[in-house]
This record gives C-alpha cells, structure tokens and sequence, in this order.
C-alpha cells in the first residue's frame, strides 16, 4: 500500500525556501542545460514531486510529457520505506529517448528504479534530471546542488479541512 512520503528536512544543513520566481529560473537552466548536451525525444516527470519540474522543462523544449508514478511504501519487515513504481509506465517511451525528471535525488533509490521501469518498457535511453541534488547520486543533469532541505512553492501550504495551511512536515522551518 502506497503511503505519503515521511520526508524529514534536516534543517540543520539550512533551509532553502523555493518560491515560484526561483522554480522557473531553475527549470529554464535545467532545460538548458540538456539541450546544449543531449536532445531527448520526450520527457517522463517521476510522479508527484517531479511532475512539475518535468512538465516544465518539456514545455521549454517543446517536447512531448507524460508521467511515472514512483512511490514509497512501508515495508514492516524490514522497518523501511522503499521505492516501487505504482501504475503503468508510459508506451510511447518505446525506441525513444527518455529524459526522466525528479524534483530532488539524494539516495537515488527511486531515480534507479524509475529509469529500469523506463528501460525495460522500452526506452532506447534513457537520462537523469533533477531541479536539486541533494546527495551521493549524481543525475545526469541538474540544476542546483545543495545539502539543504528544500521548501519547494508547491509544497509550502496543504488543504487542512477548508483552509490552506502551513504544511506540518515543515514545522519551525517556515518564517
């Protein structure tokens, strides 16, 4: 059973509060930055986070989207939350390169899986993107690196009953 993420920012490492202005500059360089080294056919956003750079950076090249849904889910045996891919992967990667986009890639579990889910449903390549690199995987593209825990501007406020509230998850780290 698929369950929300249980991501704990480290603010320790300083915060960085993304807002709207900063998202489309870094999604701009982003898109850039790909194409002055690889052109792809079409770009796959790792579902939910991703979707919105993905969708982004498609825009800026003109290029076809669709999205990978690539969750986590509880494991109890082993006390763990792990990556799997939930749904099924777009047919039209078939003989086409892919350029697969995350908002983040620290550990690179779901980055791994979501390019095998690619590769395996047909993809003659298949490349990394993320809006921040925040750990010890190395995409092959990204925008901005940094230890920092992100605050990204979708992310900021929740639907709480009727109102838009600060999100918990973020709890003394928001001014």
């Amino acid at each position: 059973m698929a369950q929300r993420s249980t991501y704990s920012p480290d603010p320790s490492k300083g915060i960085l509060l993304v807002d709207w202005p900063l998202f489309g500059e870094l999604s701009r360089a982003l898109a850039l930055k790909v194409a002055r080294a690889w052109m792809p056919d079409m770009v796959v956003g790792v579902a939910t986070a991703g979707v919105v750079p993905g969708a982004a950076v498609a825009a800026i090249l003109d290029l076809p989207f669709h999205s990978i849904l690539v969750s986590r889910r509880y494991q109890a045996e082993t006390i763990r939350e792990t990556p799997a891919v939930f749904g099924a992967v777009p047919t039209d990667v078939r003989g086409k390169r892919v350029l697969v986009v995350d908002e983040t890639c620290d550990s690179g579990a779901t980055m791994r899986l979501a390019v095998a889910a690619l590769v395996n449903a047909g993809a003659s390549e298949v490349r990394t993107a993320v809006s921040f690199s925040t750990g010890a995987f190395a995409p092959d593209f990204h925008a901005l690196a940094t230890e920092s825990a992100i605050v990204l501007p979708w992310d900021r406020e929740i639907l709480i009953g009727d109102e838009l509230l600060p999100n918990p998850k973020y709890a003394g780290m928001l001014p």
